[in-house]
Formats: structure tokens, C-alpha cells, sequence
């Protein structure tokens, strides 16, 4: 996997705009980085580990499936925070 991180988003929940209308989390744009469990991460990754909760940015790296669960692959600096 190199400099790459397999993670698991989230899932964010419905927010209701001031005019009534109810977005998904894929609608938001007010928020731009996202919550998410770290699956595994590449032999080049350094600082992050298995199970670690990052946030990263909401439009970085590409969405997989994996026996019907979907994670995404992201790059290491696309992460923004480890708690």
C-alpha cells in the first residue's frame, strides 16, 4: 500500500437547513473534513497506526468495496488529525 490508509468513514447524519430542507452527509458543504477509523496503512506511513481515529479531507482518495463493506484509500497527507 506504500504511502497509502485504508479507513473507515463515519457515517455522518441528516442535518436540516434553515429553509426546511433534509441534506445527506454527501450534500454538506459547510463541513470539510471528515471523521474516520483507520483499517491498515502502508509499510511507508509514518505516525499512523491501525485503529486510530483520524480526520481527513472529505475529497481526498477513492472509495472500495471489500466484501460489501466500502472503505476508502486515501494518501498520508490528506490526514489532518490523529486523535
Amino acid at each position: 500500500m506504500g504511502k497509502y490508509v485504508l479507513i473507515d468513514p463515519k457515517k455522518e447524519g441528516h442535518v436540516k437547513t434553515k429553509s426546511g430542507l433534509d441534506l445527506g452527509s454527501t450534500h454538506r458543504q459547510d463541513i470539510r473534513y471528515r471523521e474516520a477509523n483507520v483499517i491498515d496503512v502502508g509499510l511507508e506511513v509514518n505516525g499512523v497506526v491501525k485503529d486510530d481515529v483520524i480526520y481527513y479531507d472529505r475529497h481526498a482518495g477513492f472509495d472500495l468495496e471489500v466484501d460489501g463493506t466500502f472503505y476508502k484509500v486515501i494518501k498520508e497527507f490528506d490526514i489532518v488529525i490523529i486523535l
